[in-house]
């Protein structure tokens, strides 16, 4: 707001001021102006001016908000990963479009949109329930920025300017514990085939499923003891419909997710002996394994070692948690993770048990 406020000081004394307001047909800016002798009592009149909805009144909209969508999908194909625009377009397709159909985009305003918030919670599910907190925010978080396009692009008025994304459900996730840890270790190690390498590696390095995939005989120094994380494999919607989905090796999710992960000795030695000289780390092959067949094998795992079922990326909560009780630093464990901050590695992966906290409180003394 403060880059669409112009203002100087006239010749006769007094002050001159513009803002935007909305854009002729040729698609260039329209300004409004304002005059005042007193400074304060012009940026009062212009402020007024630009967060009242009456300055949009003179821009006639008549697109929907499915239009709209559409275009800022078309912009965003261009500049995200692919696996990000499906889940941009899956969001539009699945919730935003069956709820307001062909809606005008002049006709949203704060009562609609949480109406639609109201359904999501309730009833967004396929199922009959409602959706998680994260994909609420997902969705809300792609009007936003449909709004903000609307809005920049056309001089439209931007509805989503007073809506609050609903708190996200922060769930306590239990890391394996010490036993859990030894049991599912002992049975890998007494059974190395490349799925249970693989686990292992992960276990040891923190790697999401789609890294773990991804890794190829050249990503894995043998001499230096590091891995390279460089590249992910997802499965993703088909846009051409040869089929419904597709498997796609791409880059990692970040820039920060490329980076080299130390090995422990132990995993050195078994790699050495296990060391597939070319194709996929899982495969041996051209060939991948995809994530989701490695989350049933990993099922399957801890149904042998007689563990609690959970998801593959437990793991990497696990790994965080006990680099953490072993001393390292939240900078160190948030490179090892691939984070692009440590404020994500404190918020979603450091997980403390009550014996960390036993530990912690026997060494505190308030008195040194």
């Amino acid at each position: 707001m403060r880059n669409a406020f112009n203002i100087y000081k006239r010749k006769d004394g007094r002050y001159e001021g513009r803002i935007p307001f909305g854009r002729n047909d040729n698609g260039s800016l329209k300004y409004k102006y304002f005059y005042s002798r007193d400074l304060n009592n012009l940026k009062e009149k212009m402020l007024s001016a630009y967060t009242s909805a009456e300055k949009y009144s003179e821009i006639a909209c008549t697109k929907t908000l499915s239009e709209l969508c559409g275009e800022w999908l078309a912009c965003a194909k261009l500049r995200v990963k692919q696996s990000s625009y499906c889940c941009y377009e899956r969001n539009f397709r699945t919730h935003i479009a069956p709820f307001f159909k062909n809606a005008k985009y002049s006709e949203l305003n704060s009562v609609k949109i949480n109406t639609f918030i109201e359904y999501l919670i309730n009833y967004g599910n396929k199922n009959g329930g409602g959706l998680s907190s994260k994909t609420i925010h997902d969705i809300i978080v792609l009007l936003r920025s449909v709004a903000k396009y609307a809005e920049s692009e056309y001089g439209y008025r931007n509805p989503m300017r007073n809506i609050n994304t609903p708190k996200q459900n922060k769930r306590s996730t239990a890391v394996l514990d010490r036993t859990e840890r030894q049991k599912l270790q002992s049975y890998l190690i007494n059974n190395l085939d490349k799925t249970n390498i693989g686990i292992l590696l992960a276990m040891y390095t923190g790697m999401r499923i789609g890294e773990l995939c991804a890794v190829t005989a050249g990503d894995i120094d043998i001499c230096n003891g590091v891995l390279h994380i460089t590249k992910t494999i997802q499965r993703i919607p088909d846009s051409m419909g040869i089929s419904k989905t597709k498997v796609i090796v791409s880059s990692p999710k970040s820039k920060s997710s490329e980076r080299d992960i130390p090995l422990p000795d132990f995993l050195i030695e078994i790699l050495k002996n296990n060391f597939c000289k070319n194709g996929y780390l899982l495969s041996g092959t051209a060939k991948p394994i995809e994530p989701r067949t490695m989350q049933n094998r990993f099922k399957s795992v801890l149904k042998q070692c007689g563990l609690r079922n959970v998801s593959f990326h437990l793991l990497r909560h696990t790994y965080a948690t006990v680099c953490i009780e072993n001393g390292f630093d939240a900078k160190t464990v948030s490179e090892l993770l691939g984070h692009s901050s440590v404020q994500i590695t404190l918020n979603r992966y450091m997980h403390s048990n009550m014996e960390m906290k036993r530990r912690c409180v026997a060494n505190l003394n308030l008195a040194s």
